[in-house]
């Protein structure tokens, strides 16, 4: 590959209101954009980071400011899972040179991928912590929606009060709780019987990262999603036996590239695959779609809680999620 430059940019991605889960309340977040130029093309990337594992805005431009000279030097996206950690940085490298690489060749992304032509994805769509009143009214307002997924905190009693309040107002969905790490072992049965009663499909991340040990041997009937508890492709082998499916992130996993050998490795290893995403805008979520189309469980809703996306933008419609190319790849347009 010839020789590239690399520009790196910061933006601060606001939600259009304060969105709760156990132990952090966020109003936006800051975004690192990447953008590759050969001269001719750009390519461009996003990521937000990790925030549990220290993976913050400081921490992305050092790492893509060590890695400068060998991501000016060209290299292919296969050689970058040697150049930087999994993280946000590699990220957003990652779907830049995606994307500069569907603009030299004119194919887009997909087609790069050895995928089949995309099709539209059904989505959850999350509603944050807190009154279980409040929230069955989010729900309710979800009126598109197919699936909702519904954000616990660890307190037991008024989180089985939000589950039950949002099934009463929405008997049609598909539901999921995801606890993002509020949960001890001990609660677990209690939490388990009372989402098999309100009809929960998935239950995602209910113990802290770190006390993966403790389900062992636990039999759950609804399906336990890894997410903290799952980063990259090395963290496949040790779910079999404790979860069920391995949500993937490319802010987790360090973009698109692992993000595919993950959903093999996962299939292989006979887990499920689920795609979800950070904070995120419409360019941060372009390249989940992609990865989504391999996943039988699709959380990509993030641009929804923006105050303003990028246009063009992906498109949410009938429960679904559409990323056009004109979003990210070969036809991308990108607005003054």
């Amino acid at each position: 590959m010839s020789r590239l430059k690399l520009g790196v940019s910061v933006e601060t991605l606001r939600l259009a209101a304060p969105f709760r889960i156990s132990g952090h309340v966020f109003d936006g977040r800051d975004a690192v954009i990447v953008t590759l130029d050969d001269g001719t093309h750009i390519g461009r990337g996003e990521a937000t980071g990790v925030y549990y594992i220290g993976d913050d805005l400081a921490h992305m431009l050092a790492a893509l400011d060590g890695a400068r000279d060998a991501i000016e030097a060209g290299l292919a996206r296969a050689e970058l899972r040697s150049i930087l950690p999994a993280g946000g940085a590699r990220n957003a490298v990652d779907a830049a040179l995606w994307e500069l690489e569907s603009k030299q060749s004119g194919k887009p992304v997909w087609a790069l991928a050895g995928l089949d032509a995309p099709r539209p994805l059904r989505t959850t769509f999350t509603v944050g912590a807190g009154e279980p009143a409040k929230m069955a009214d989010e729900a309710t307002a979800y009126r598109q929606a197919q699936s909702i997924k519904i954000k616990l905190t660890g307190d037991l009693d008024l989180d089985v009060a939000r589950v039950k309040a949002i099934r009463a107002a929405r008997p049609d969905v598909w539901l999921g709780v995801d606890a993002n790490q509020g949960f001890a072992i001990g609660d677990l049965d209690g939490l388990v019987a009372a989402m098999v009663a309100a009809n929960v499909s998935l239950i995602e991340q209910p113990l802290a990262r770190g006390c993966e040990a403790d389900l062992d041997g636990y039999d759950a009937p609804i399906p336990l999603a890894a997410d903290e508890s799952a980063l990259t492709l090395d963290d496949v082998a040790g779910l079999n036996g404790r979860f069920d499916v391995f949500n993937i992130k490319l802010d987790k996993c360090g973009g698109l590239t692992e993000a595919l050998m993950i959903a093999t490795a996962s299939r292989d290893a006979g887990l499920d695959v689920m795609v979800g995403c950070m904070v995120c805008s419409s360019l941060g979520a372009a390249p989940g779609f992609v990865v989504g189309q391999l996943c039988d469980l699709v959380d990509l809703d993030g641009p929804t809680f923006l105050k303003q996306d990028r246009t063009p933008g992906v498109l949410y419609r009938d429960g679904t999620i559409w990323c056009d190319e004109a979003v990210w790849g070969a036809r991308a347009v990108v607005a003054a």
